[in-house]
């Protein structure tokens, strides 16, 4: 009877986080990521530098005593590195049972974007937008959803 219960619970968890997606904000682009993949939003904190990784991998935090790496969304797309300030975030994601937080500019909104209203990036460039999983249309405005697997195991 609880083995029921419990998949009746998943199944409602994923039916309430169908189509929502937590928007950020990059520079001046809007990106969007799947609700099901964020565990909390955080602001910006003291991160410890770890030498041998890439530029894009700020450090590590300890959140509550998990260690988790920090990724500075700016430099994983190959922008300018931006001083933090008080509208910087960590959104910690989990991709597998592994936690990452992501530094972005400012934390917008969760929002609903239905399947329909979501379309397949352009193919100029593939190596531009391999993290882009597609383009949210909200309104007149469009959202990049991002890929959370790429972004971090690619």
């Amino acid at each position: 009877m609880p083995e029921i219960l419990t998949n009746e619970l998943e199944l409602q968890q994923e039916e309430t986080q169908r189509d929502k997606y937590l928007t950020f904000i990059v520079e001046k682009e809007y990106y969007g990521i799947e609700i099901r993949y964020v565990t909390e939003i955080i602001g910006i904190q003291s991160i410890t530098e770890v030498p041998d990784l890439p530029k894009y991998i700020r450090g590590i935090i300890n959140l509550r005593g998990k260690i988790i790496p920090v990724m500075d969304v700016r430099l994983r797309f190959g922008k300018e590195f931006r001083e933090y300030d008080d509208r910087t975030c960590i959104i910690v994601i989990d991709v597998d049972n592994m936690f990452v937080g992501l530094i972005v500019d400012s934390v917008c909104e969760v929002m609903s974007i239905p399947d329909g209203e979501i379309v397949v990036p352009p193919d100029f460039d593939q190596s531009e937008n391999k993290f882009i999983k597609g383009i949210g249309k909200t309104g007149n405005e469009v959202r990049l959803i991002l890929d959370c697997e790429k972004l971090l195991k690619d």
